[in-house]
Parts: structure tokens; sequence; C-alpha cells
């Protein structure tokens, strides 16, 4: 029986909780929506709250307080791939929950974990159910009606347990894409996994022993794009310096909802920075002091931009308020994180994130400032990226994620440095080099940078060729494990024993698209004898198209295809 939690005993909850995933993390891994090797949540959860492990191994945390904050502060910085955010996420609203606290009664962590649902709920702008959203609410539910009449902690992370089983199991049918490929979701799994293990320590039950093993596999993934149109006249954009920092954002939130779009906010303990498209920015800047003091801040015409753009003006921007002399730059300074942050030396610099050394050559030939290695089954960190964006000596920094599964951590590094950065919602690698090809080095504004590279996003289409993982029966494609997969805008294109099979079926596909331009990125396992034969596919099917070949050497597809 376990009426209090103190800071020692989190720590340990902890390091069970990250045995526990570490030790099923395959299991979670092959939860996937394809038999492709796409996706990799046991990996990037167990890796995220590895980052936890870490730091509380370092430390003899005094209060449940201090393990708390240790731990979400771990995780953000840890944060891999979107199931690794949303844990971070969960984390920090119980962190938040326990401030103040030197130990936590049954009803207090109860409470806690439901303040981490709300938190992740918050952070992700379109919450879908059937995920670890839909399982870490209904089992925190149960654990707070369980706490207001049970003491024992033990107890009450049992009932979450129960129900939170009970509504993995129902994951299947609230998710189309779950249902169709007969799983329950992946995240939610791995969120309960970790559930096991916190409630084991307190049994007093021995951690798994762990064994080395390959990272792998697949998972369902969601990331949304923002909206780039108009519809409010003024970009705003200022940083709040907070009067408390337990203050509640929501009302801010709300408020600025209402009267704008485009909202985005970011904050850590002590500040908050939000940008929102609104035609009323002093009343959002009045609002945002409400909860502490102005330190920035950043108002731009939209309209007016555009119209000086449209007739080959140049826009105006706040840029054109700074004296005229250039100050020296200051020395680079070292991050909390220990890394070091490049001065600013210019005004826009570029990160991409891919794998594989042909590639991060393309894009440093196209100039990209850094590269960052990563991609399927290696998503980086949080605190990987960030590393990238400060090493940068930009004032605005735009990252390339060139994977879906990445955006979300890229978004969480805004709000972690004094750089400005802007994540251009790339979700494959030919997106990003498409959009880098689309980059005005002299441009003056980011905004007129975001857009050109946004909108070139959907001028490329990316094709896929991998390997099946097992065997499965998905759309209507019987695929055998060892089979050949295309992908094609991450959507499955064919499935074939031969791999010249599905080249022949991607140049077809690519004659009726219409490309004029087609590139072949092929993998580290491909022979540049063998790529040369794929690109002779593309040829003879698409004569009057540029075909071109590059040794990618990316891990996990033999070819990455871009038809444009």
């Amino acid at each position: 029986m376990s009426n209090q939690i103190t800071g020692a005993l989190f720590k340990q909850m902890i390091l069970h909780g990250a045995a526990a995933i570490t030790a099923q993390k395959q299991a979670i891994n092959d939860l996937n929506v394809f038999p492709v090797p796409d996706g990799d949540t046991g990996t990037n959860m167990s890796m995220t709250i590895a980052a936890a492990v870490t730091e509380l191994h370092k430390t003899t945390p005094a209060t449940v307080e201090q393990a708390a904050s240790i731990t979400a502060s771990a995780l953000l910085r840890g944060a891999r791939g979107n199931s690794g955010v949303i844990l971070s996420l969960l984390f920090r609203g119980i962190s938040k929950a326990l401030k103040g606290c030197e130990t936590a009664n049954a009803a207090v962590f109860a409470a806690a974990m439901q303040e981490g649902v709300s938190a992740a709920y918050k952070a992700v702008m379109k919450p879908a159910e059937g995920t670890v959203l839909t399982v870490s609410r209904l089992a925190s539910k149960a654990a707070a009606t369980t706490a207001a009449a049970e003491t024992d902690i033990e107890k009450v992370l049992e009932a979450a347990l129960s129900e939170g089983y009970d509504a993995l199991a129902q994951t299947t049918d609230m998710n189309p894409v779950l249902k169709k490929a007969g799983v329950v979701d992946a995240g939610g799994k791995g969120y309960l996994l970790i559930l096991e293990g916190m409630l084991a320590e307190l049994r007093g039950e021995p951690m798994p022993e762990l064994a080395e093993d390959n990272q792998t596999q697949d998972k369902a993934d969601f990331a949304a794009l923002t909206d780039e149109e108009i519809t409010f006249t003024f970009d705003t954009v200022f940083i709040v310096r907070k009067a408390n920092p337990d203050v509640d954002l929501e009302p801010l939130r709300k408020y600025l909802n209402s009267i704008g779009d485009s909202l985005v906010i970011g904050e850590d303990d002590e500040a908050f920075k939000v940008h929102v498209h609104t035609d009323i920015p002093g009343n959002a800047l009045n609002e945002g002091q409400k909860y502490g003091i102005l330190e920035l801040a950043k108002i731009e015409n939209m309209r007016t931009q555009y119209e000086d753009m449209a007739a080959g003006r140049k826009a105006q921007s706040v840029d054109d308020l700074e004296m005229t002399a250039e100050n020296a730059a200051p020395p680079a300074r070292e991050a909390e994180t220990g890394h070091v942050v490049a001065a600013p030396e210019k005004k826009f610099g570029f990160l991409a994130v891919c794998a594989g050394e042909g590639l991060a050559a393309v894009f440093r030939d196209l100039g990209a400032d850094g590269v960052v290695s990563g991609g399927q089954t290696m998503n980086p960190s949080t605190a990987s990226i960030l590393e990238g964006v400060d090493k940068i000596p930009a004032e605005t920094v735009f990252v390339l994620p060139n994977n879906s599964n990445i955006i979300m951590a890229a978004q969480q590094c805004d709000a972690l440095t004094e750089k400005n950065v802007i994540v251009i919602p790339t979700k494959t690698v030919p997106q990003g080099i498409t959009a880098m090809m689309n980059v005005d080095f002299d441009a003056e504004t980011a905004e007129a940078i975001t857009a050109a590279m946004t909108d070139s996003i959907p001028t490329v289409t990316t094709a896929q060729i991998t390997y099946a993982a097992r065997n499965s029966d998905f759309d209507g494609f019987d695929i055998k494990e060892g089979d050949y997969l295309a992908l094609e805008e991450g959507k499955l294109f064919g499935t074939d024993s031969s791999l010249d099979t599905l080249l022949e079926k991607l140049a077809t596909d690519a004659l009726e698209r219409g490309a004029s331009f087609i590139s072949l990125y092929y993998g580290e396992d491909v022979t540049e004898e063998d790529a040369q034969k794929a690109a002779a596919f593309f040829e003879s099917t698409c004569p009057d198209a540029e075909t071109v070949i590059l040794a990618g050497g990316q891990p996990v597809y033999y070819y990455i295809i871009s038809m444009e």
C-alpha cells in the first residue's frame, strides 16, 4: 500500500516506467498501419523518457515537485516524434500540478494526471480521438474518480490502467485508419506501459531486464498544416515575461482565437511567446500584458506587404525601423543545455533534417546552413533540432523537418531559444529540397520566404520504395513479408516481389502526372549500377522529362523519387 509519493519514489517510478516501455518498444513499433518500417512510436517514446532517466540519475530529488520538474524538462528537450512530444506534454502538466508539493497523495497525483491530459489537449491544435489523448484522458478520469474514495495510490493506478486498456481496445473503432489495419493505437499502448511500470515500482516488483535490440518500425502519425491565407491584416508576435510561472494561459488563448487566427503560443516557466494574425493587434498586446511584462513585440501589415511585393516593390517590415548603423555582433553564448548559441550575423538561416550523406550534401548545396541527421525510424529529438538551430548564426532559422513525424518536435524549439524559429511543414525529403530551391535569399521578410517555400510543397510528388516487415492485407493489397513496397504521398501505391515491376509502375505514373523533372535518390543498400537501371525505366517511359540520379545514402528506403 502506498499513500504518498516522495521525490525519491517518483524518480524510481519514472525509471521503472522507462524500463517497461523500453522492454516492449518493438511490440509498440509493430502496431503499425502499414507493414513498413515507416514509423517508430515505441522507439520514440522510449528514447524520450530515456532523456528523463539520464537527468534523474544525476540527482537525488528532495521533493516530488523537484522530481517531476526534472522529468518534464528532460522530456521536453528529449522529445522525439509526435508521440514523444505528446508524452512530454503529459508530464509537463503533471509537473505544473505538483509545484509546491513535497509529497503527493492519491488525490493530488490523480489531479496531476488530469492536468497532464489538459496540457496535451491544449497543445495539439486538432486533437484526434482514438489516440493516446483518448487513452490518457479516460485513464486519468478513472484515477480521479477512484482517488475520491481511495487513499492507496496503487489502487488509483490500477483503476487508471483498467479504464485505459478498455479505452485502448476502443481506439481501433474510433480511428478509421486503425480500424482498417485492425490494430490499437501505438501511442496509447506506450503510455499505458509507462503507467504499468510506475505501478510495478509501487508494488516493489523488479524492473524488466533490457536487451539491446534494433530500432524499427511503424506508427500512425498526425500533423496539421497552417493556413497561409491573409484572413486578418496584422501579423503580431510578442513575448511576455510571466508575472506568475503558474499562470493559466487558456483564457488568453481563447481570447486571441476570438480575434484572429494562425495562433501559436509557446511557453516555459518564465515566459511565453505569442504569434497571431489579427485586425486589432493593440488589443492582443493589452490582453497579453495582463499575464506579465511585455518584453518584445512585432506587428506587420500583411496586406500592404503583399501589395508591395505584387507591385514589385520592397515590402515594408519592422526591420525598416532599425538603426542604419550596424551594431557589433555579440559573442556567442552558452545555452542552458550546454551547446553554443551562435550570435546572429544574418537575418535568415536554414536547417534541414535528413538521413544520408548524399541527401545532406544536396541540402547544403542548396543553401542550408546546417543538417540534423534523422528521418524514418530515427527521429531526432527536440534537443537535437534545437542545437542545430542555435548553431546557425541567424536571427530567424527556417527548419525543414522533411518527415511528418518530426514536425511537432521541431515546433517545440521556438519556445526554447531566443532565435525566431519557423517550421516549414515538409513531410518528405523531396518536399524539403523543392522548398529550398524556391528560397529567395535576397528576400527582405521571413513572411516572403515562408510563403515561397510553403507554396512550393504541393508542386512535388514523392514516391518511396522500401520493403514489407510482415505479412498483411491492407487496402486490397495482399502483402507478403519481404515484398517490395511503393508508397506515393504517404499512401500505399503498390507491392511486388520484383523491384523492377514497381519502378516501371511508378515511371508510368510519372508519365500520367506529366512530370517534367524526375530525381531518384538511391539508398545505402543500392549500387550505382542498379540506380542507373532504375533511372532507365523513367527515361524510356518519360522521354520528355529530365531524369537524374543521386546517391542519397539514406537507410530504410531503396529509392526516394521526386516527380515535379
